[in-house]
């Protein structure tokens, strides 16, 4: 009986020694151990557009990390949405047009009275503002649009936006057009080719597989948005940059002539509050990856990575900022 009772103390003492030893180092993980390792959810868009794959590539490149437990790439209706995701802290990661995050950091447009804080990661590739117009319609210059049946994207789209803003520049509104569509790029593209609208204006990557599909049957040409007009654009919207369609590029239409115009660029975006040494990691294995034979998404391929800190609407992350002073690509 007296052995029994001597065992049993044994028992009790041990498991009560391995508690404490366990409570003394559950917090031991911040040293970098894989506890500590940071669970991603990256915002992206629709399953169809070109923020969802962008993320399904970049996932397996952050998993690399020892500071990354997983990534979740999550489609969303993404700019606006990501960014009160982010807010929300149900991302910790998204990817964003510089519009968007520009009006969230200053409590403008859609987060009217509702300032986020958000920084940034990353810049990647612009959405570019490509304004078309039917050979015969005699449409040279956004000015020359006054009259004309436009299509001006669907309503509320960053198609749509951009439209308002460029159309502003030029002293013109939706009033001076004989006919005005909220289509898609599809419908818009159809209107053309049946000739009920003269022009449409289209902000997406370069080339726009519907804006290929009209050159195919129909003759056009770009519109630009250069000089006076781009420089008034760029004053009183600080996210738009400027932005050339080089000649002789099959892979950007195989125009005859270059063509200016103006783009959002669009960015990755992070919490403040997420680890100084996380971001870096993740930054740095944007960078690299940017700089192989690797990258499969086009719109990731026309970045030049030593740009990709350069001319950021918002605050980089102190993580990231770190990586770029380290390479020397901060402005």
């Amino acid at each position: 009986m007296k052995r029994k009772l001597i065992f049993t103390l044994i028992l009790a003492l041990s498991m009560l020694i391995a508690a404490c030893s366990n409570d003394s180092g559950g917090d031991g993980g911040s040293d970098g151990g894989s506890g500590d390792a940071q669970s991603i959810v990256f915002g992206t868009g629709g399953t169809s557009g070109v923020y969802y794959p962008i993320g399904g590539a970049l996932k397996p490149i952050f998993e690399e990390s020892d500071n990354v437990a997983n990534v979740t790439v999550e489609s969303t209706g993404a700019s606006v949405a990501n960014i009160q995701n982010i807010q929300d802290g149900l991302n910790q990661m998204s990817i964003v047009m510089s519009d968007v995050a520009y009006d969230a950091i200053n409590g403008e447009g859609q987060f009217d009275g509702n300032k986020v804080e958000i920084t940034a990661m990353a810049g990647m590739y612009q959405n570019v503002v490509q304004v078309v117009a039917l050979k015969g319609s005699n449409i040279e210059s956004i000015e020359d649009l006054k009259g004309k049946k436009v299509g001006v994207g669907q309503v509320g789209s960053g198609v749509e936006q951009s439209a308002k803003k460029v159309l502003e520049a030029a002293g013109l509104t939706y009033d001076d057009l004989s006919k005005v569509t909220h289509t898609g790029y599809a419908d818009s593209v159809q209107e053309m080719k049946n000739g009920s609208l003269d022009a449409a204006f289209f902000t997406s990557g370069v080339p726009n597989s519907n804006i290929t599909d009209l050159m195919q049957q129909t003759d056009v040409n770009f519109v630009e948005i250069k000089d006076d007009l781009a420089s008034k654009l760029m004053e009183k919207y600080p996210f738009y940059k400027e932005y050339t369609i080089e000649a002789g590029d099959e892979a950007a239409y195989g125009l005859e002539e270059e063509v200016n115009t103006v783009g959002i660029q669009n960015m990755i975006i992070v919490p403040p509050d997420l680890s100084e040494d996380v971001v870096y990691d993740l930054t740095k294995r944007y960078y690299e990856y940017l700089g192989t034979d690797g990258v499969a998404v086009g719109a990731l391929k026309q970045l030049d990575r030593d740009e990709i800190a350069k001319g950021l609407i918002i605050d980089l992350h102190p993580g990231a900022k770190k990586f770029y002073e380290e390479q020397g690509i901060t402005e």
